[in-house]
């Protein structure tokens, strides 16, 4: 398991290169706590830098004021999962490992983010169904931002090693059914 990088640590060039996604899109610029008792991660997401769809927001001040758009937040979420998985469960994409959102419970908007000062996100593992192949875990997510809670959001996904289980990703998640572990 790799050592875990102290609070306040921009990702270094080994997390950023197992990335599934370009960095751009990861959103958080630095990690704020990692607790592995707790089974939480929380990191910083800059708001007052280009995030897609929402530079792309015909903003008006009163009918449709420009804010952080809720598909960067959902999106947040998978990054946010990520850095759980790598950090807390050891799981490398470069050794075949992805993860899959599978479920949305429950998902609330609090308030319209304006860009400008960072959100601060939160992931908790509530659930987790370690497996030798998949992992299955409910995730519990916090985003809070200027003190005021922004998202919330109960959600699930799975975690499948498609090298172990010689099973192409896209195979490998086609009905994903959240109640088998390998």
């Amino acid at each position: 398991m790799t050592a875990l990088p102290p609070p306040g640590s921009s990702f270094d060039e080994t997390f950023l290169a197992d990335l599934p996604y370009s960095p751009e899109v990861l959103f958080f610029d630095r990690i704020l706590e990692i607790d592995a008792e707790k089974s939480l991660v929380r990191c910083r997401m800059p708001t007052d830098v280009p995030l897609p769809l929402t530079t792309s927001q015909r903003a008006h001040p009163l009918r449709h004021p420009q804010h952080v758009a809720g598909a960067v937040m959902v999106h947040a979420t998978g990054m946010l999962g990520f850095v759980h998985a790598y950090y807390l469960l050891g799981v490398r994409h470069a050794d075949g490992w992805i993860g899959y959102g599978t479920h949305i419970h429950r998902v609330v908007f609090r308030k319209l983010v304006a860009p400008g000062s960072p959100i601060e996100a939160t992931c908790i593992a509530t659930r987790k169904r370690i497996g030798k192949t998949r992992h299955i875990l409910r995730y519990s997510f916090e985003f809070r931002h200027e003190g005021a809670i922004c998202y919330e959001g109960d959600q699930s996904a799975v975690w499948i090693n498609t090298v172990a289980e010689g099973t192409p990703a896209e195979s490998a998640a086609a009905g994903l059914d959240p109640t088998s572990v390998g």
